[in-house]
This record gives C-alpha cells, sequence and structure tokens, in this order.
C-alpha cells in the first residue's frame, strides 16, 4: 500500500473516530405524562384544583397525573425511585435524601415567612416557653421540615436533643396522639398547624422565631437531565400560579378548601400566613439549607456531613 493511501486511511480513521465525540446524542423522548408529587401544604393543590399545568402541557402532548402524599419524606422516596418525576417538600426531607444518594435535584426554593410551621402544646398545658420542653414528648415527622424546626427549637431553648423524647410520627397518626394526649407537643406545619389551632391549641413557637427556612420543587435527576426544558415550564408555570395567589388569596383559600377538604377558617388562615413566590434556587438559599444539613450531622441525626450544591440544578427564569 503506497505511502498517499495509507495517509488517506488514517485521516479517514481519524475523521470517523473524532465524529464518534462530536455528533450530538439524540434528543431525549418526550414524555407523554409528567407525574406530580403533592401534599395538602403548599400551593400544589390549588394548581391541580384549577387546572392550570393540564392546560400548559396538552399543547405539547403531555398529561398531568397527580400522586398525593401525607408530608415530603415519601414524595422524596418516590421520585428517588422514578415514581414520581417532580414534587414539593420542606427543607429537611432533601437532606436526608441527599444522605441516602437519593436521585433527585433541587430546581427551585419559595421561602418561607415562618408563621406556616410551629410547635403546638394544648390549651391547659404546663408548657409555657421553649425551656419548658424539656423532658417531655414531642410528636412530629421524621425527615421532615418539622424535624428541623424542632431541632432549632431546642438549640434556641439551650436544650439537647437528648433532653427530650422524640415520637416519629406522620399527621395523621400525630393529630390523633395530640388530641388524645400522648404527646406533649407538636411540631407541625399547615393545614395540620392551623387546625390544631382551631383547636385551641397554643403555638410556643413558629418558625420564624428559631430559624430562616425555605421549601424546595424537587425533580428527579435523571428525568431533569433529559428535559431540563420541561422542568423549567414546570418552575415558570408554578411561578405564575404563585404570582396568582399572593394576589388573590381569597380564592386561593377557596381552591385549596375544595381540593383539600380541610376546614375553610384554618385553610383562611394557612394561607393568609404563606408565600407562594417560587424563586431561582440563588447562594443564599443553599446556604441556609446548608446550616440545616450542618447542624443535623452534628447532632448525628444524619450520619454524614453533605454538601447542599451537590445536587443544585440551575433555573434560569425566560431563558
Amino acid at each position: 500500500m503506497s505511502k498517499s493511501r495509507r495517509a488517506v486511511l488514517a485521516v479517514m480513521a481519524a475523521t470517523l473516530l473524532l465524529s464518534q465525540f462530536t455528533s450530538k446524542a439524540p434528543a431525549a423522548e418526550q414524555p407523554k405524562e409528567i407525574r406530580i408529587g403533592f401534599q395538602k401544604a403548599g400551593i400544589f393543590p390549588a394548581v391541580k384544583q384549577r387546572g392550570t399545568l393540564e392546560k400548559i402541557f396538552k399543547e405539547k402532548g403531555i398529561t398531568i397525573k397527580w400522586v398525593e402524599f401525607q408530608f415530603g419524606p415519601p414524595i422524596l422516596e418516590a421520585i428517588n425511585t422514578g415514581n414520581v418525576d417532580f414534587g414539593y417538600a420542606g427543607d429537611t426531607p432533601p437532606i436526608f435524601a441527599q444522605v441516602a444518594r437519593a436521585n433527585l435535584l433541587y430546581v427551585a426554593a419559595v421561602p418561607s415567612i415562618g408563621y406556616n410551621q410551629g410547635i403546638v402544646v394544648p390549651e391547659n398545658s404546663p408548657i409555657k416557653t421553649l425551656a419548658d420542653l424539656k423532658g417531655k414528648k414531642i410528636g412530629f415527622g421524621k425527615g421532615s421540615s418539622a424535624h428541623n424546626t424542632l431541632v432549632a427549637t431546642l438549640e434556641k431553648a439551650k436544650l439537647a436533643w437528648s433532653d427530650i423524647t422524640p415520637v416519629y410520627l406522620n399527621p395523621a397518626d400525630a393529630a390523633a396522639a395530640f388530641a388524645s394526649g400522648n404527646i406533649d407537643a407538636w411540631s407541625i406545619w399547615d393545614p395540620y398547624l392551623s387546625l390544631a389551632e382551631n383547636g385551641k391549641a397554643r403555638v410556643i413557637a413558629f418558625a420564624k422565631d428559631v430559624q430562616e427556612s425555605n421549601s424546595f420543587f424537587l425533580a428527579n435527576k435523571e428525568f431533569t437531565n433529559a428535559h431540563g426544558d420541561i422542568v423549567a415550564l414546570l418552575n415558570k408555570t408554578f411561578a405564575d400560579e404563585g404570582k396568582w395567589a399572593e394576589a388573590n388569596r381569597p380564592e386561593v383559600a377557596s381552591k385549596l378548601q375544595e381540593a383539600t377538604g380541610v376546614d375553610k377558617a384554618a385553610t383562611t388562615r394557612a394561607v393568609e400566613r404563606s408565600n407562594y413566590t417560587v424563586v431561582p434556587i440563588s447562594d443564599k438559599v443553599i446556604a441556609t439549607q446548608q446550616e440545616t444539613a450542618d447542624r443535623f450531622h452534628k447532632l448525628g441525626l444524619i450520619p454524614k456531613a453533605i454538601n447542599v450544591r451537590d445536587i443544585v440544578w440551575t433555573w434560569t427564569p425566560g431563558s
């Protein structure tokens, strides 16, 4: 074989090899359905009731499936396993999920005003101050945002985690335990918090009194990497709904009451003290979330330190 022919073949081989690395991968096939994990907290039930997502995604040939959960940790487990694509939770569930190497990402945040979560005691309870929680049985959802509220409350009261008896209960079971006197206090969020107040429970600390916190939109990592445009559209749609909610609280309360069946007065109170503004995840939000993760690690409530930023997806509105 001549030198010139060998040179041509070498160039052809190199070109073929290079093309394998530079050619674009085929676009991910558009999903036919988006599965949304939701709970009674937040704006999701109202958006579901309004049918806004259905209208937006119908134009793309995509249907919306809503999957209800009692609280955040099961939503994130469903996102991790791929049974749900997108969901809403408070600050603590994604920390526990990240420790367990869950297959999910933070995709947007909802800063909290701090009045829609707190610790309640029965109206006639001898517990008057945070320090009075020492030696008491306190119910809350393990790995939920209420877990963090309790941890921060004890920290402010200069009480150790060992100074209380934690009782891990989902919201429904905790409500029953609280009503029957089987727990002394309950760390919980709206609308359950507002319902407890309707039942004459006393709030001894709102979240705002002990910490700064955020709630989050989270999505399956593989889904997000394959369909970033869809995740961005979900964020935008919820952000637009959030703007509507900020300006139309009575209607939000009405839609939530229709969707959840929760008492109207309790729902109205919860809506009045909620923030519905959806924002990209900023450095400040990450720093606040990192403080929470570090607090849990320091107390031995999670087995290892984590870097929150490692699972943050960047959403740039309008791009």
